[in-house]
């Protein structure tokens, strides 16, 4: 086994299991690995395949019926921002991509984990919901992590549990399978990725089933802490991996 193949498993893995306590988050967990020795390309086309195969896997486990009303909005932005993100992943620079993803999880991680504190946003209607769900896209359409906005906006919103995780997870959900079609007619999906796409959905499933029995068992908010805190030093790394670089070049 080459470090390559090892690095996409053990990615695959641990975003599998935290997708299956959490309901989403398998791309940010996952990139925080792969963004380290994979190719940008090959990294965000695994994230959204292997977000949207977990999702498929675990779409039994939704608590609630699907809330349409505040769905439809929601979607309709994800598929405008969907082939904006797409668009810009076509030429992205392998260091930018860390910096950027390093820097969304340094803002992300702490906003969620002292979200107690934010306050909540009551208004904008639908326009705000579309404007949420467009955000959600793009940065799928660019990272393979719809969850970052989605999740957010469901905690500003101060949903209760069990919509909050139904909504990420549907949105999450449309959203990737979405972003994989456009992947796929934008030609980012290749013949030659079909070995790492039979890699990425092995190894999530017993961790992605182990997951769901944890979630059941434990404290969510206490588990969903702790995977927030790993987010978060992983994007410290990241960005301080991208910054050095620049570091190194000589002022003119």
């Amino acid at each position: 086994m080459n470090a390559e193949i090892g690095l996409l498993i053990v990615g695959a893995a641990a975003g599998g299991f935290v997708q299956g306590v959490s309901g989403f988050a398998f791309g940010m967990t996952a990139l925080s690995f792969w963004a380290w020795g994979l190719e940008p390309g090959l990294v965000t086309v695994m994230a959204v395949f292997g977000g949207l195969f977990g999702q498929l896997f675990s779409i039994a486990t939704l608590p609630r019926r699907i809330p349409l009303a505040q769905l439809l909005p929601f979607v309709a932005g994800g598929f405008i921002g969907i082939p904006l993100g797409t668009v810009l992943l076509a030429g992205v620079d392998p260091v930018l991509f860390r910096g950027v993803l390093g820097g969304l999880l340094l803002v992300y991680c702490p906003l969620m984990l002292f979200s107690a504190r934010i306050p909540r946003i009551t208004g904008g209607g639908r326009i705000a919901e579309t404007a949420a769900g467009i955000a959600g896209g793009f940065v799928c359409g660019v990272g393979g992590i719809p969850g970052i906005a989605s999740s957010l906006w469901c905690t500003l919103r101060a949903y209760d549990k069990d919509l909050a995780r139904t909504l990420i997870q549907t949105f999450n959900l449309t959203v990737l399978a979405a972003t994989f079609a456009a992947q796929i007619a934008g030609g980012l999906v290749t013949r030659d990725m079909l070995p790492q796409f039979a890699i990425v959905a092995l190894a999530l499933v017993l961790p992605a089933t182990v997951g769901a029995r944890v979630f059941a068992g434990l404290n969510q908010a206490a588990f969903r802490r702790l995977v927030l805190c790993l987010l978060f030093l992983s994007g410290a790394a990241m960005l301080v991996a991208a910054l050095r670089p620049l570091a190194a070049t000589p002022f003119a």
